[in-house]
């Protein structure tokens, strides 16, 4: 939990500091604060978590210079394992499709 809040703040403070206009800032910052309340709570969602890293991905992804610090998030997320594998649905009563 430490790893992921420590990387967090770090992609947090170098957004701060990355004055050049983001479209996605705003959207980048939610996301980071909710990370960080995740992890703040101890008790982080691993779906949760991935989508999180989705979102910063396509918002700040591009952003060479935020590119080491995204990494640092991705592989602290990284740690908690992949998503769990999705259960097949059943079919509704009657309906074979």
């Amino acid at each position: 939990m430490t790893g992921l809040r420590k990387a967090v703040a770090r992609l947090r403070r170098e957004l701060a500091g990355y004055r050049a206009h983001l479209s996605d800032r705003e959207v980048a910052e939610d996301e980071l604060a909710a990370l960080d309340a995740a992890a703040a709570a101890g008790v982080p969602v691993i779906e949760r978590l991935r989508g999180s890293l989705l979102v910063l991905t396509s918002a700040l992804g591009s952003v060479s210079a935020l590119a080491p610090s995204l990494a640092e998030v991705r592989g602290a997320i990284d740690l908690f394992g992949p998503v769990p594998a999705a259960r097949p649905r059943r079919e509704a009563a009657g309906d074979p499709t």
